[in-house]
């Protein structure tokens, strides 16, 4: 008895190039840990943890308020000379004065792996051994502050890198008096704060708490 042949299927046209690209798009945002939802035929990634503390990555920023940029958040670390001299508290005050909400605080003995991290962009410069040598022989005290624009209104509240250039009002104005022991560290822009929160803190040491008074600070 002869066999029929079975009709011949044309062969399967490849994936589109976008298919394949949205394919490892989320083969990868697994592979981070990033949760995925599916809206009107795309997938959206919601959120990324960090896999060993299970932490949503890039949290510092994510705001629910109707204010732009009052979630924003920065780093603020006295170091190991504003310490020593016993600044810490005066420091703290002029961040609550301003109408910052204080969402993290904690004194550490910087370890010299973070440091490097924290200072790579110095890396080159002749000072950065001593740089480090310094900021690893005392305590830090490493806070979050978030406010609207605290990221530069801090900066301006803390003063030129050099203190003789520093105004008087700020805080590197005011307790300092050579540009290597200039008491304070404060990120210099948000992108950078992010990175270096990231660095000094794990997410669960910050607080989401309800100020208060932030209807007598912002207009709502």
């Amino acid at each position: 008895m002869d066999t029929v042949p079975a009709p011949s299927r044309p062969p399967a046209s490849p994936d589109p190039p976008r298919l394949r690209l949205a394919a490892l798009s989320l083969s990868l945002g697994r592979e981070r840990g990033e949760s995925t939802r599916e809206v009107s035929g795309q997938t959206r990634t919601l959120t990324r943890r960090d896999p060993n503390s299970n932490c949503v990555l890039g949290r510092f920023y994510t705001t629910t308020s109707a204010i732009p940029g009052v979630r924003e958040r920065t780093l603020i670390a006295v170091k190991p000379d504003g310490v020593q001299r016993r600044l810490v508290g005066q420091i703290v005050q002029r961040f609550e004065q301003r109408g910052f909400k204080l969402v993290g605080l904690k004194m550490v003995k910087a370890p010299e792996e973070l440091l490097s991290q924290h200072y790579h962009d110095l890396r080159k410069k002749p000072f950065y051994p001593s740089l480090l040598r310094y900021m690893h022989s005392g305590p830090v005290v490493a806070m979050v502050w978030e406010g609207h624009n605290v990221v530069r209104t801090s900066r301006l509240m803390v003063g030129d890198t050099n203190p003789a250039e520093a105004l008087p009002g700020t805080v590197r104005g005011d307790f300092s008096i050579h540009i290597s022991r200039n008491v304070i560290h404060a990120s210099d822009s948000v992108q950078g704060a992010q990175r270096e929160i990231q660095l000094w803190f794990n997410c669960t040491e910050l607080l989401d708490w309800d100020c208060c008074d932030h209807r007598n600070t912002y207009q709502l």
